[in-house]
């Protein structure tokens, strides 16, 4: 079987722990057919706090146009220094990249990046999904805006696929308990797909839920297997590591989910073109 791990981040992320050239080698040691570090970059939190006039706070953090220099700075002589040796993938994580589209053009126009994966963490005026107090703050409206807003990322669509669709779930029913009709957001769902296969996009398994409370992949057999339906042809699956130690954990079963949503090959992007892999 072709395992790939196309969702990682290192210390150029804020929350990564392991250094970028550490996770090539971790990769590298466990034969994965193609490997992309995919470092965090908050468009909504690119510049300074200052800037933004925002209250500092525990969890926030800001300056990701730094990081994002740091990543590809670092990533694009990491290609050359390990070339031939794995098939090394220059990505990113592009978080919020409805709050300015016009920013968003332009950080994935940079021409050192090989894959973006387009994410939504946080609605706005809220926190990321992950410190919203649910108790305090009802589900139902902040999933119908999460959805509006991923909606949007898919109609812009400048990056190549969707990353975790359903990642408020690891904080709502995983964390929290909290049990979700997903029926209520298919109908946005069905939309969001339709116009991502329409402008040749596609999504990824994110297997991160998988050693978390959560238990499931984001998304999960039944929106994969609608994805393949639907005439979806794109699939990448990640890890979603933060660290050396979690690289490759889930990708064998994410790819097995793949085969058994209809899908014989994987995805992963070279100069943000489609490269399949059969499984």
């Amino acid at each position: 079987m072709n395992l790939i791990d196309c969702h990682t981040h290192s210390l150029n992320s804020p929350d990564g722990d392991s250094p970028a050239e550490e996770m090539l080698k971790t990769a590298i040691k466990q034969g994965l057919s193609a490997y992309a570090l995919t470092d965090h970059c908050e468009v909504n939190r690119w510049f300074s706090i200052e800037h933004y006039g925002a209250e500092p706070n525990d969890y926030d953090t800001y300056d990701f146009g730094v990081d994002f220099e740091n990543s590809m700075q670092e990533n694009t002589a990491l290609k050359e220094k390990y070339a031939g040796k794995i098939n090394f993938i220059c990505g990113l994580e592009l978080g919020q990249a409805p709050a300015d589209f016009g920013l968003s053009d332009a950080i994935v126009s940079d021409k050192r990046l090989d894959f973006v994966i387009g994410s939504i963490h946080q609605v706005m005026p809220y926190d990321d999904f992950a410190f919203i107090d649910y108790s305090k703050n009802a589900v139902a409206p902040l999933l119908k805006l999460y959805y509006e807003n991923v909606y949007k990322l898919c109609k812009w669509g400048k990056f190549d696929v969707l990353g975790h669709l359903t990642y408020p779930l690891r904080y709502i029913e995983g964390d929290k308990g909290i049990k979700v009709d997903m029926s209520e957001h298919e109908e946005i769902i069905r939309e969001s797909f339709r116009v991502l296969i329409e402008n040749g996009k596609g999504i990824e398994i994110n297997t991160s839920g998988l050693r978390q409370a959560y238990g499931r992949t984001f998304p999960d057999l039944y929106w994969v297997k609608m994805f393949r339906e639907m005439g979806g042809e794109i699939l990448s699956v990640g890890s979603d590591a933060h660290c050396a130690a979690d690289l490759g954990k889930g990708v064998k079963d994410g790819a097995e989910i793949a085969l058994e949503a209809g899908f014989e090959y994987l995805c992963f992007f070279k100069e943000r073109k489609a490269n399949f892999i059969k499984i």
